[in-house]
């Protein structure tokens, strides 16, 4: 997973950067952004985001065809 920011939704509150336990969140022209390589999918931020601007990538799991016996 990788957590990702939908700008439209950002207001720059900060709450996400306040709440990362790893300090994996910065905000750059009053929009936060997330460094991947230290975020820990921990989903701390989209939690604490009131504006619902955090959202995480999740992997597509490859469905496997029934095993027909």
């Amino acid at each position: 997973m990788s957590a990702f920011v939908i700008e439209k939704l950002c207001r720059g509150c900060q709450r996400c950067v306040r709440t990362c336990p790893n300090g994996a969140i910065s905000m750059e022209l009053s929009l936060a952004v997330v460094d991947s390589s230290k975020c820990l999918d921990c989903e701390e931020c989209m939690e604490a985001c009131t504006h619902r601007a955090i959202h995480f990538k999740r992997k597509k799991s490859k469905k496997k065809s029934p095993r027909i016996l």
